[in-house]
């Protein structure tokens, strides 16, 4: 029987994996005609990356994140699959 840190670490790389394999095969299979609804979604983040310089130490914070159907329902394809390990 696996400890609960070892469930929770299982299920944030089944989720992460599910998220990425989904948002590459909705960029892909949204290239098709009859599936560019994939390919649709929100890009949330900075924009512009905010820098930090104190002298002697310059800091780029950036962070964006992509949600596209795509990804959502690999997400979904995901949860589903860990629930049956």
């Amino acid at each position: 029987m696996r400890n609960g840190r070892g469930n929770i670490c299982l299920f944030l790389l089944v989720i992460f994996a599910g998220i990425i394999l989904g948002g590459f095969i909705g960029e892909y299979l949204g290239k098709l005609p009859f599936l560019t609804w994939l390919k649709f979604g929100r890009e949330l983040g900075l924009t512009q990356p905010l820098i930090l310089d104190i002298g002697f130490l310059k800091l780029t914070f950036a962070l964006t994140i992509k949600f596209t159907l795509g990804g959502i329902i690999g997400l979904i394809i995901a949860i589903f699959a860990y629930r049956k390990l």
